[in-house]
């Protein structure tokens, strides 16, 4: 269509459209933070207003306490806050911070827990609503540092799926109506540590990695009925990565990092390509970045902690022989470049490394050279939570809740140290919702902003 540049209605309708579009989403278009990790599980902040400096007291626009335990992360839609909590009628055996050995504990209390997923409102913190979807004693067991609810729920703007490995998965609408529910049989867990990944959606489809001892599946459910689509058998024992959904080329892939092998699907469960070569257990959220897919696991007692850069496109076995460090579908590998539990972040061409015990490596994304390597944090042992990014900075939450702040680049470099309370111990994953910053605690979550100007 032929346009008159003389027509001033028409030159503003152009201008219009092309400020809107070269302009970052508003909240009503981008309504927040719906999964682990936020869209595309980036963990990426795009407001020019996050805070990055605050304490228990500085820049918090408000907290409150939660009920129970639970290590899952908050996630937003619009003005809504999203939780999922545990609470043990009984005594709860308080968890040590750090990593440590010698925190199983096989048997599961006797005492009853009730499984709550709970609304707050974001400007003012008021809990909207708050359902309990299961009363009972556990029938499985949890390490001592987790939680019965440390998976992380998924909302796709109509419902909030929520996810508790040991008991079932249960939809709401976001004013609180159940929409569906649907149990889930208890499975053993390696160690008896329990679950932890969380739930992804595409498609109107909400999917699940159970990866346990007795007999690990993909699921795929309609997520308006609960109704179950397909259901693929793993040969896989207990992990506890979150799946992650890859879209490039045309191609939707449902990427499941695993102890065995990454495997990537098709969103009808068929096997796209798989890859082995992996620690013993899987962790880390998979990600994009410069076309690529970034995969890593680094349990702490092996030698092998892989960290890989894939790139689009693979079918069949893309395994790497012995000595090979890439391949026709490996942009890039190193064999002790993955961390145990953090996933690893990409932000403006970097790829960042948290490792657990306070370290920091920086590379570039594409070609995987060091930028900087194993740079460490001053008294910054036991990492849990992912690292997060906005404006620049790379934000480091540590267990004792002191968040380092670093200049995003090629050099090492802490701009900043912010503090919690001491009983704040931190192991959830932040959230970014459009100018605020939620940190869920042992006793409660923060919403970080700055002041109104």
């Amino acid at each position: 269509m032929r346009m008159n540049p003389k027509a001033p209605a028409l030159r503003a309708l152009l201008g219009a459209f092309l400020l809107f579009n070269s302009k970052p989403q508003s909240r009503a278009a981008n309504p927040g933070w719906p999964q682990f990790r936020g869209p595309n599980a980036a963990g990426i902040g795009v407001s020019a207003d996050l805070p990055d400096a605050w304490s228990s007291t500085q820049n918090v626009a408000w907290k409150t306490d939660l009920p129970g335990r639970s290590w899952s992360s908050p996630i937003v839609w619009g003005n809504r806050v999203f939780l999922t909590a545990v609470v043990n009628s009984g005594e709860s055996e308080p968890p040590k911070k750090g990593l440590y050995f010698g925190g199983d504990r096989p048997e599961p209390p006797k005492s009853e827990h009730q499984w709550k997923v709970l609304c707050l409102d974001l400007k003012s913190g008021r809990i909207q609503w708050e359902k309990t979807v299961h009363r009972g004693a556990p029938q499985t067991s949890i390490h001592l540092k987790s939680s019965y609810g440390a998976e992380t729920p998924v909302t796709d703007g109509e419902r909030v799926y929520a996810l508790f490995g040991s008991v079932g998965v249960f939809a709401f609408s976001l004013d609180g109506k159940e929409a569906w529910s649907r149990p889930l049989e208890p499975r053993k867990t390696r160690y008896g540590w329990g679950g932890a990944a969380s739930p992804v959606l595409s498609d109107g489809r909400l999917f699940l990695v159970n990866d346990n001892e007795e007999q690990s599946e993909l699921l795929a459910l309609d997520a308006r009925t609960g109704r179950q689509l397909w259901r693929v058998d793993r040969d896989e024992k207990s992990n506890w990565a979150t799946p992650f959904i890859w879209r490039v080329g045309g191609r939707a892939e449902l990427i499941t990092p695993g102890s065995r092998a990454i495997r990537g699907y098709d969103l009808d469960g068929k096997p796209l390509w798989s890859l082995r070569g992996m620690s013993s257990i899987a962790i880390p959220t998979p990600f994009v970045g410069e076309g690529l897919l970034f995969v890593a696991s680094g349990y702490v007692g092996d030698k092998f902690r892989p960290l890989y850069a894939i790139r689009p496109g693979a079918r069949g076995d893309i395994s790497l022989s012995p000595g090979e460090t890439s391949n026709a579908s490996i942009a890039w590998s190193d064999p002790v470049g993955g961390p145990y539990n953090p996933s690893p972040l990409y932000y403006d061409g970097r790829l960042y490394v948290l490792f657990d015990r306070g370290l920091v490596t920086c590379r570039d994304a594409r070609t995987g050279r060091i930028l900087y390597d194993k740079e460490r944090l001053p008294n910054g042992l036991a990492f849990t939570a992912s690292p997060w990014a906005s404006n620049g900075r790379v934000f480091c939450l540590n267990e004792d809740g002191v968040c380092f702040v670093l200049r995003a680049g090629d050099k090492f470099e802490i701009l900043q140290t912010n503090k919690l309370a001491d009983d704040d111990m931190c192991m959830a994953t932040p959230a970014l919702a459009d100018d605020r910053l939620l940190i869920r605690t042992a006793a409660r979550v923060y919403c970080l902003g700055k002041p109104a100007r």
